[in-house]
């Protein structure tokens, strides 16, 4: 399908902006564009090239959709990884060339609200709706000349958490003794931050803690990301959301872990803690709402006090500030019972 009917066919179903698009409409604005030129083989194989340049994902929906896919990677037209639990790998996926990859970007940009062109060249978004709709995915894209070599694509696959403790064990992830202990966390509605690095699994054990909160409770769930879906049968979840094009509407963490406190929480829960929103979650660990959570990335739990501290100061909190209000909220928790 040559370039110049596929930018004509574009700008015909751009034109239609209030139009679904559905094969047939697309499939019209063919026929419309080549002038009725084509045959039943060369019409079905232009319907694919636009339905790809046009809807989801693009070639890089069937990667998104696999079950075991945490990453997927655009660094160059012939250059596509994917992250499927083994590591990155090249894949044999190819654009046609940078302006493809480029349209990609844009199209996604537009699908998450955001704007990506010459004027703002980087995007940081959230996509749902993706393949079933049974995940959302994070967007970043950055377009030349930022990007050196080309439009680089960069999306993670955000899958709802949702195994239990119980399921946990039985896989092996985590041992009988330990599943004892973090029950017994949750019974004595102690505080507690869950550390680890990217993708070490802290979003997982989180909910499966969290669905072994008696039923009686309510969790109220603040996250950058809806990634939090434990099996709890009275939870709110919260949401940030970033700022719109002309820079407007922004609703940060800190100004959900405000909302959240006003909610009547049994447990408050921040799905990740990463800015100066830990300052009003220690302070509501510390006015009477036991049992709370997060997770908080650190290379290993030596490292967790000085990740905080960083943070913490974000939000205007000193460090002998940040350890009296820790030591308060979480570790006297710890103390009691290991005695």
């Amino acid at each position: 399908m040559r370039d110049s009917l596929i930018d004509r066919v574009r700008e015909r179903l751009a034109a239609q902006a209030w139009a679904e698009l559905r094969p047939e409409a697309v499939a019209a604005a063919i026929r419309a564009e080549s002038g009725g030129v084509l045959g039943d083989t060369e019409m079905l194989s232009s319907l694919r090239v636009l339905q790809t340049e046009l809807t989801g994902a693009g070639v890089l929906e069937p990667l998104l959709c696999a079950p075991a896919t945490t990453d997927v990677l655009v660094t160059a037209p012939d250059a596509v990884w994917v992250d499927d639990g083994a590591g990155l790998r090249r894949t044999d996926i190819r654009f046609a060339d940078e302006a493809a990859v480029r349209r990609l970007a844009q199209r996604l940009a537009v699908a998450a609200g955001r704007r990506l062109d010459d004027a703002q060249p980087w995007v940081d978004g959230r996509l749902g709706g993706i393949g079933t709709g049974e995940f959302s995915v994070r967007l970043h894209a950055i377009l030349p000349p930022v990007a050196f070599d080309g439009t680089c694509l960069s999306l993670r696959v955000l899958r709802p958490a949702t195994q239990d403790i119980a399921a946990l064990t039985a896989a092996g992830a985590i041992a009988p003794v330990a599943a004892a202990l973090l029950a017994d966390i949750i019974a004595a509605r102690l505080a507690f931050l869950v550390s680890g690095g990217t993708g070490a699994g802290k979003t997982t054990l989180l909910a499966a803690m969290l669905g072994a909160v008696p039923a009686s409770e309510r969790l109220v769930c603040v996250e950058d990301a809806p990634e939090l879906q434990p099996r709890h049968p009275h939870l709110v979840r919260l949401v940030a959301r970033a700022a719109n094009v002309e820079g407007a509407g922004e609703v940060g963490l800190r100004e959900l872990v405000r909302q959240a406190l006003r909610m009547r929480p049994d447990r408050l829960v921040v799905g990740e803690v990463r800015g100066a929103e830990v300052v009003d979650l220690l302070a509501a660990l510390n006015t009477g709402h036991d049992g709370g959570a997060g997770t908080v990335h650190a290379n290993s739990p030596a490292e967790v006090p000085a990740r905080l501290e960083a943070l913490a100061a974000l939000g205007g909190l000193d460090r002998a500030g940040l350890h009296s209000q820790l030591a308060a909220a979480v570790l006297s928790g710890v103390a009691s019972m290991c005695v």
